[in-house]
């Protein structure tokens, strides 16, 4: 057998975009077949290439790969000799008993290998094409959904799917994390090609007020209300973003943030399910309360509080980058000088405080 066959495997696995785990050999006290330093590449199915010992720790070993391949989670396992073949947690290592009659003891080090996750950006927008070119910068693998997009205008997509139909997206993608950027174009098919995919975790660049009539609809059309509850909207994480490239910037961290474990978070959930019934205006109030955009990126609960302080002394401005008129930008310029210097407004304000003749499309509002 050759004992570097592992080299070989990891390759080829990573290579197809497969799964696998890493299994190293700590230390090995003998009697036992395999020494310090062995390794082996382990399979979900449980197929084992290189050398990391007899039969009698196999078992174990793959039991405990196919866990760490579920969570990503590294692990460290002891095989030691006993009569029963119980497994122990002892914090920093997992033991489980042998009853093999060879004896022996190892100590092993799993580390799961898994491929680079999907990002799903629907939408051909200024923001999108900025997520196109940023996500792949962090690991992420990058599929364009969208009516008319070309591969040639994505070159670092993996994949470019040229129709936002949601039968034919979900037939064709599989992705845990999907943002919709599509900022007044085509936004109804863009969240529902969205929501066929089912992801872990689905961001919609947009107002809270539009997302609210948005999400109306998608529910009286027949989408799973828990489904569009759980939709984030506005998308990002506060960073006072107001260029299409911060905008992605701050919604790539949210992204991010989820793909490492911490569960996406719906800004003012509460008043997001309860715009899935006829109150909407009253908890489009609630959401807009709660909630401020900065140019399709948002404000969220967690802010801090000398920030949401300073844009409630603007209750009326609009951001020049959101296209807003040059009145209401002097306006909030005005105010901010009367803050004084210790406060510091936001360079814009939320959508659902904005008159509706100074909004634009920037976040498809």
């Amino acid at each position: 057998m050759n004992r570097n066959e592992w080299i070989t495997q990891a390759g080829r696995l990573q290579a197809a975009d497969q799964p696998f785990a890493l299994v190293t050999v700590l230390s090995a006290q003998a009697p036992t077949s395999c020494k310090a330093g062995d390794k082996a590449v382990v399979t979900p199915d449980g197929q084992i290439h290189g050398w990391i010992g007899g039969g009698c720790a196999q078992p174990a070993v793959i039991k405990t790969v196919r866990r760490a391949l579920l969570d990503g989670q590294p692990r460290k396992i002891r095989i030691a000799p006993s009569d029963e073949s119980a497994e122990r947690d002892l914090g920093d290592v997992l033991e489980f008993g042998m009853a093999c009659h060879s004896g022996g003891t190892l100590e092993l080090f799993i580390d799961p290998v898994m491929p680079p996750a999907m990002l799903t950006v629907v939408g051909d927008s200024p923001v999108a094409r900025a997520l196109v070119g940023l996500a792949p910068r962090v690991g992420l693998r990058v599929a364009v959904v969208a009516q008319g997009a070309q591969a040639a205008d994505f070159p670092d997509a993996d994949t470019v799917l040229n129709s936002d139909e949601a039968s034919e997206v979900s037939a064709r993608l599989s992705s845990p994390f999907v943002v919709v950027a599509t900022q007044g174009r085509r936004d109804l098919q863009g969240l529902k090609a969205a929501l066929a995919l089912q992801p872990q975790g689905l961001w919609f660049v947009a107002s809270a007020r539009k997302a609210d009539v948005l999400f109306n609809t998608l529910v009286s059309s027949g989408e799973d209300p828990a489904a569009v509850a759980r939709i984030v909207a506005p998308a990002g994480e506060f960073i006072g973003a107001q260029t299409p490239e911060e905008i992605a910037l701050s919604v790539l961290t949210s992204v991010v943030a989820a793909r490492r474990g911490r569960e996406p978070v719906v800004p003012n959930a509460p008043a997001a399910q309860a715009a899935l019934t006829p109150s909407m205006a009253s908890s489009t109030v609630a959401a807009s309360a709660a909630v401020s955009t900065s140019c399709c990126s948002t404000t969220s609960a967690t802010e801090p509080k000398e920030a949401a302080k300073s844009k409630a002394l603007a209750p009326v401005a609009a951001s020049t980058c959101c296209g807003g008129s040059k009145q209401a930008a002097d306006q909030a310029a005005a105010t901010a000088s009367d803050a004084g210097p210790s406060r510091t407004v936001e360079p814009a304000l939320a959508l659902a405080a904005v008159p509706a003749s100074v909004k634009s499309s920037c976040c498809g509002g």
